[in-house]
């Protein structure tokens, strides 16, 4: 059975005390939230942009509780994990989302197993990644398309091969935090997220969009990067989710050759870059080592390599890098408004 106390919509009007949805319904603001003109700047930029919102209202007061911005995807797999937990992954997202085991989840279940493959979905999330709401939906925008891969070329780590090109290629442990410092000063203030800030502090979706423009931000300062992709049940520890965990079905995170010992060619190693989960370049070892499936599966890409839906794709001009980036700076400041309020979370380890 639907939550009675959930709307769900695009945005068509807003004023100082509620906002109105497209099939006419209203939902009051609450006049002694001390967060209102924020919540109303950002729900003003979710109509401009014709994004469906899913607002969950108090039963007592009837005033916004919580307001939860639905991922537009398609279903890409649904997975029973070690326990019997039934999870699902969409593509246009890297966290793996449970589905409740109540009848309401029962009626979630059957909708996504009876989707369609090309057939848009707007899903609602809680932030234990658990599905809230299944609906068909058909946009009144065109979504992002994926571009061709391009075709077949040399990756760019096969012209670092030679010595002496090694030192163009490789950079030194100092550069490399020079590199990891200079991706992390982005990281977006969690209450006014001002682009083109990266949502690093919202670490349940998007990775691939900030590992995009952590690689421009790279090849801007002079050093490309590769990307490693790690697959598996992934359960990994953060203190930027309100329950002190994510959990993925892959993430992705840019790498940069390093050298070991600057005096003599070819003593290097590759170091992963991903301000989500580290405050210095580590290690794939060490990477991996985080994420909780000690059997997870890494993955070595060219950079250019945007995502991995319907093969390797690019974003050469990072429009979808700033689509992706948008989404989440939205989701971080809606949670920042929320009851549990922005990041890092003080009950987290």
């Amino acid at each position: 059975m639907a939550n009675p106390n959930a709307f769900f919509g695009a945005i068509t009007d807003i004023s100082r005390d509620a906002v109105v949805l497209s099939d006419g319904r209203s939902v009051r603001f609450n006049p002694d939230d001390r967060g209102l003109s924020r919540y109303i700047a950002l729900l003003e930029d979710l109509r401009r942009r014709k994004m469906p919102v899913y607002i969950e209202a108090d039963p007592q007061s009837g005033f916004i509780a919580r307001v939860h911005l639905p991922k537009l995807v398609r279903v890409e797999k649904i997975i029973e994990g070690p326990g019997g937990e039934v999870a699902v992954t969409f593509e246009r997202s890297h966290a793996r989302h449970v589905v409740r085991r109540d009848a309401e989840g029962a009626e979630m279940l059957r909708a996504l197993r009876e989707a369609r493959k090309e057939q848009w979905l707007a899903v609602t999330v809680s932030d234990r990644q658990e599905i809230l709401d299944v609906r068909p939906y058909d946009p009144p925008f065109e979504l992002p398309r994926l571009e061709p891969p391009p075709a077949l070329r040399v990756a760019w780590w096969l012209w670092c091969w030679w010595p002496w090109r090694w030192f163009r290629c490789c950079v030194s442990r100092r550069r490399a935090q020079e590199l990891f410092d200079l991706c992390a000063a982005t990281s977006c203030d969690p209450l006014t997220v001002p682009p083109p800030c990266i949502p690093f502090m919202y670490p349940d979706d998007g990775c691939w969009g900030r590992a995009h423009e952590m690689r421009r931000m790279m090849l801007n300062a002079g050093t490309d990067s590769m990307k490693v992709w790690i697959d598996g049940w992934l359960h990994t520890p953060t203190k930027n989710n309100p329950n002190c965990f994510v959990n993925w079905g892959w993430h992705v995170a840019p790498t940069i050759c390093v050298r070991t010992w600057w005096w003599f060619p070819f003593f290097s190693i590759r170091m992963v870059i991903d301000p989500s989960l580290f405050t210095t370049p580590v290690s794939k070892a060490t990477w991996k080592s985080v994420q909780g499936d000690p059997n997870a599966t890494l993955t070595d890409t060219a950079g250019w390599v945007f995502s991995r839906w319907n093969g390797y794709q690019p974003d050469p001009g990072y429009v979808q890098t700033n689509i992706v980036l948008a989404d989440y700076r939205t989701n971080l400041q809606l949670r920042s408004l929320g009851p549990d309020g922005p990041p890092p979370y003080a009950n987290c380890p």
